[in-house]
């Protein structure tokens, strides 16, 4: 069974680096059209921020709903404990 376990984490290892995925950044082209379409007016900017605000709100939005969720299940109601230990 440890055989089983060890070979998994090795292999895990093994095979988690080639699936790592390059990320594509905004790059200085890119932020200079938007800021020249923000003095003449287009509505490009509008959306791009838009777009930023939503994937910073996500994040905290989820983890806002599963702490609602833990907090209504997990909380402590008014039950008296009862202490089973005997005191010598």
């Amino acid at each position: 069974m440890k055989c089983i376990k060890l070979l998994l984490i090795v292999l895990f290892f093994v095979l988690m680096p080639g699936s790592v995925k390059t990320a594509k950044a905004q790059c200085a082209m890119c932020s200079t059209v938007v800021e020249s379409n923000s003095k003449s007016g287009a509505g490009t900017t509008k959306g791009l921020n838009n777009g930023i605000l939503f994937l910073l709100a996500t994040p905290y939005l989820a983890v806002g709903i599963v702490g609602f969720i833990w907090y209504k299940k997990y909380r402590r109601k008014n039950i008296a404990l009862i202490n089973t230990q005997e005191t010598w």
